[in-house]
């Protein structure tokens, strides 16, 4: 796969000590993104990473900041939404598919290296579309819903027929 925004960085670049990178996709990059995650535009998508090289493997902590616009679910009309998300991740050499690890609160999500570079573009583009809402809901979804007859969750009485059956049962028993 050709990553839409690739951001390689070499791991012999990478030492032990603090360095921070810093990304924004370009015009070209966010219109393909926008077409890749099913948006209707990317207007702005940057991140901000501090990487080092640790026992465990490279470690990049930092922000994806941004603007893209969705479509509502339900109306199609476009919605702005605003992408402030942080980033902690953890690239590791060999195979991370098979390993299932109970992880705590502050642990890094894991991500195999592939080559001899971490892509921070894809890392900040995955993290983007994993902050943005799947099924995003405007301001006129409830009206469009009751007017097609859908109703909502408290409108819903499932057992209403079940319930009015009982209760005669109960009362012929008195």
């Amino acid at each position: 796969m050709n990553p839409e925004w690739s951001r390689p960085e070499r791991l012999d670049t990478i030492g032990e000590g603090d360095r921070t990178i810093a990304i924004e996709a370009n015009e070209p990059e966010r219109r393909k993104l926008a077409g890749r995650f099913g948006l209707v535009s990317v207007d702005r998508l940057q991140a901000k990473f501090v990487v080092k090289r640790t026992a465990a493997g490279i470690e990049a902590k930092g922000r994806v900041t941004g603007a893209v616009v969705q479509a509502c679910a339900i109306t199609d009309e476009p919605l702005s939404v605003a992408i402030d998300e942080p980033v902690a991740l953890l690239f590791v050499e060999g195979d991370t598919s098979e390993d299932e690890v109970e992880l705590s609160g502050d642990a890094l999500d894991t991500v195999e290296i592939e080559g001899n570079a971490i892509d921070l573009g894809e890392a900040a583009a995955e993290t983007m579309a994993l902050a943005l809402d799947p099924f995003p809901r405007g301001p006129n979804a409830a009206a469009a819903l009751k007017a097609a007859g859908v109703i909502g969750e408290d409108e819903a009485k499932p057992l209403s027929p079940l319930a009015a059956g009982l209760m005669a049962k109960l009362k012929e028993r008195g």
